[in-house]
């Protein structure tokens, strides 16, 4: 083989977590009640939009979740060998932009190096100029070509995203009318009135958009550093679409973590009460008191402690680094469940007083198939508003931490630490900007894209709104 797979622990995760969507979806399908409450947040057009935006985040994520080691060159009579450097998928896709590495600093779309450096000539002589590019511009051969050249190039995109959103658009019309062939019947204004109908028109305009632009990129990326390049002269487009997994893994893995201690114990102390309650209570109570970046901090110090003094249980830096994202992720959901915990805790208070528990109870039913089959169905829809609104939280979290050394290895990339990376570079003179504007633009469309989304969540789901 050519390369040897590797399944790294939050490679693991993140392939269960696909397999639980897709058991989720099956159930969904199944529940007459979760169908149509879904379907209504599809029939948002906020919903389905930033719903397909978080899809193309996640493809991303699932992509650069496929890892292997490639091999080294063979050698006659030697075994073959594989390279300690461990890369995915996404890697190989973009392998351009990840080996095309410059000396230092570039500018977007730039020709030339950000610094002045000191040439000497072959005349002899010598100058403090700006010097040409490796990759960055190579192919021009003057550089009064660059504005023509940047104009072609964002044309060619913008007419291969034109016709794969128009391709998009009719397929999905036709697949449409074929599903949904009673639209063009007499009774079509009352079905779909009864029944809403996904906003096809908002799901297919946000993946247009995401194409076109996506398009753009790469015609100009096989030419130029897009988002211009970093210290060391890597690709500034290449550390930022990385980052997408890492912010994806923080934000699903961490609220998983802190489900079960949330919802066990708020529904227990809720319904229990008495002693029960007092105890839940007080340990919730303890660690709110406690600063959370301390306590944060103190658990990642203590990890990193333990992953230092046993590197025999890593064999490459890549799994060393997945297994600080995995500790991390552990760590944020230990001490960020206090606040779903307390909702469900006032929920289930009062739904222990409603006329259909108390029946349950008169009849002798127990506990456990009380809390079962009648408390938790009926706080399942602050369990989902809660997760989907936690998770930008919790991306947001990881850039904090890492921006003040506590958050991922160094050696993974995420929106942290180019944040982190970039703080020294505001200082210069001229400021070098990009790095930190790539990383925030793209950390808020991810932001903003699960805000939306929880938002259309939590008016459908939550049974006090009308």
């Amino acid at each position: 083989m050519t390369f040897l797979p590797i399944i790294l622990w939050t490679d693991g995760v993140i392939f269960a977590l696909v397999l639980i969507a897709g058991l989720a979806i099956r159930q969904i399908r199944r529940s007459p009640q979760l169908r149509d409450a879904w379907r209504k947040v599809f029939a948002k057009p906020i919903g389905f939009a930033t719903f397909v935006a978080l899809g193309f985040f996640g493809v991303i994520g699932i992509v650069d979740s496929l890892h292997y080691r490639p091999a080294l060159p063979a050698e006659p009579g030697v075994e073959k060998q594989y390279s300690g450097e461990v890369l995915s998928a996404l890697d190989a896709l973009l392998a351009p932009l990840r080996l095309n590495t410059e000396k230092t600093y570039s500018a977007p779309l730039a020709t030339r190096l950000f610094a002045r450096e000191t040439v000497e000539f072959e005349g002899g002589g010598q100058a403090r100029i700006f010097p040409r590019l490796v990759f960055g511009g190579a192919h021009l051969a003057s550089e009064d070509e660059w504005v023509s050249d940047v104009l072609k190039r964002v044309s060619v995109g913008l007419l291969v995203g034109g016709v794969l959103t128009g391709l998009l658009w009719l397929s999905v019309r036709r697949a449409a009318m074929r599903e949904s062939p009673r639209a063009s019947s007499a009774d079509g204004l009352h079905a779909s009135a009864s029944e809403p109908e996904p906003a096809w028109r908002a799901a297919v305009l946000t993946m247009g958009a995401l194409l076109v632009v996506s398009a753009v990129i790469i015609s100009l990326a096989s030419g130029y550093h897009v988002f211009g390049t970093d210290k060391v002269g890597q690709d500034v487009l290449y550390l930022t679409i990385k980052s997408v997994r890492t912010a994806l893994v923080i934000g699903t893995l961490t609220t998983l973590v802190m489900l079960p201690f949330a919802v066990a114990l708020g529904i227990l102390a809720g319904y229990l009460g008495g002693w029960v309650d007092d105890a839940i209570q007080y340990l919730y109570t303890v660690l709110n008191s406690i600063p959370g970046v301390l306590l944060i901090a103190a658990a990642v110090l203590m990890m990193q402690v333990v992953i230092d003094t046993h590197p025999e249980w890593f064999s490459t830096a890549a799994e060393r680094a997945d297994a600080r994202l995995l500790a991390l992720c552990v760590i944020l959901g230990v001490t960020s469940w206090t606040g779903l915990c307390r909702l469900l805790r006032g929920e289930t208070l009062k739904l222990r007083e409603l006329e259909y528990v108390q029946a349950a109870r008169a009849f002798g039913v127990g506990t456990v198939t009380i809390l079962h089959r009648h408390v938790l169905p009926n706080v399942m829809h602050i369990v989902v508003i809660s997760l989907v609104m936690d998770f930008s939280g919790l991306v947001l979290a990881e850039a904090v931490l890492s921006y003040v050394g506590i958050g991922v290895d160094p050696n993974t990339i995420s929106f942290g630490t180019m944040i982190n990376a970039a703080r020294m570079e505001l200082a210069r003179d001229p400021m070098v900007w990009w790095s930190l504007v790539a990383a925030f633009v793209v950390m808020f469309l991810l932001v903003l894209a699960a805000n939306l989304f929880a938002d259309v969540v939590r008016d459908v789901f939550d049974p006090r709104r009308v």
